[in-house]
């Protein structure tokens, strides 16, 4: 699984870092990471093309447990140096026209950007993924999780029964899923958010580098769903759910799924005791409705991964672990109380 986004800082505060939590994976499992080694990226701080593509470097990679659970933490993180940190993503609002903010996004990506670029890729598919800012609240210097809305897909492969004896066989059916935040009262409405999806299937591989939105594989990926809302009801677990792939197997010459997600707040009416959208469709709204940007999700999923050349360096999934890594196309499905 290969996934790049956009993350706006709207916290309010300055952030010192970000952090991807992945439950469920090992570090072994973490193929790629945007801005670290093997893949042809620098690695390097700061803005200058030539030496960074993030302002925060490349990312530490640790895993992490808590009784039964276990994870991998690829955290992107400023430094300390006792008195000042050295770099940090401001708070505030920004419209990017894709995946462009990071050094060689082509919009001008400096210390005034109040957004990063982060990425990474694993050759399993993790139980949950986290994102958080990493701001600085009580102590100078020591930092705390804070909240990013911006959900991140995941991936369910349907392998079909094995074929009559001298026939191929059938290609699997691949479900893809992002679900809207949870709310922080647990009796009232969550957050509601809009989304837009694009997708496309892909002949060759993708590698974690070319999901950027300049990149050609990412510029052909075309419209599946132009809007829908997204929000957690307190009384249907199934809802704020967004699937694909349902009953739908690939494509016989597809090598590789890409799919982009576009996520904007919801700026329409509330209801005051439970929070719930008023809004006057979920699938077609009006400007009013429409918030400011909260970031894009590019993700990528190929279908043979030894397709990807393995540069000196670089770490790729054994072949073994290539079948949960799939995604598919299809009709989708969105839940949310009528």
């Amino acid at each position: 699984m290969l996934g790049n986004f956009d993350v706006i800082n709207d916290t309010g505060k300055t952030a010192h870092g970000f952090e991807i939590e992945l439950e469920g994976l090992h570090a072994s499992q973490i193929t790629d990471t945007f801005g670290g080694p093997g893949r042809g990226f620098p690695t390097g701080r700061g803005f200058d093309p030539a030496s960074s593509v993030v302002r925060y470097g490349s990312p530490i990679i640790t895993e992490y447990s808590n009784g039964a659970v276990f994870g991998t933490r690829v955290t992107y993180r400023g430094v300390y140096d006792g008195s000042n940190w050295d770099y940090g993503t401001p708070s505030g609002t920004f419209i990017t026209p894709g995946d462009n903010c990071w050094s060689g996004g082509g919009v001008g990506y400096s210390a005034s950007t109040p957004c990063d670029h982060f990425g990474v890729g694993t050759s399993a598919n993790p139980v949950n993924v986290t994102y958080n800012w990493l701001l600085e609240t009580a102590a100078a210097g020591v930092l705390t999780n804070g909240t990013v809305t911006l959900p991140a897909p995941t991936w369910n492969v349907v392998q079909p029964p094995p074929p009559p004896v001298g026939q191929p066989p059938a290609p699997p059916v691949v479900e893809a899923k992002i679900v809207a935040p949870v709310a922080v009262d647990p009796d009232r409405f969550g957050p509601a958010i809009w989304v837009k999806v694009f997708t496309t299937e892909l002949e060759d591989a993708v590698g974690l580098e070319e999901l950027v939105a300049d990149n050609k594989k990412v510029k052909q990926a075309e419209t599946e769903i132009e809007w829908q809302l997204l929000q957690r009801d307190p009384g249907n677990p199934d809802s704020g759910k967004l699937e694909s792939g349902y009953g739908a197997p690939v494509g016989p010459k597809a090598a590789s799924i890409l799919r982009r997600y576009e996520f904007f707040k919801y700026a329409g009416l509330y209801d005051p005791e439970t929070n719930e959208a008023l809004v006057g469709s979920d699938s077609h709204p009006t400007p009013e409705e429409i918030g400011t940007y909260l970031g894009a999700q590019n993700a990528a999923l190929n279908l043979d991964i030894a397709q990807i050349p393995n540069p000196p360096g670089g770490r790729l999934p054994e072949p073994a672990s290539a079948a949960l890594l799939l995604a598919g196309l299809g009709a989708l499905r969105f839940s949310r109380r009528r």
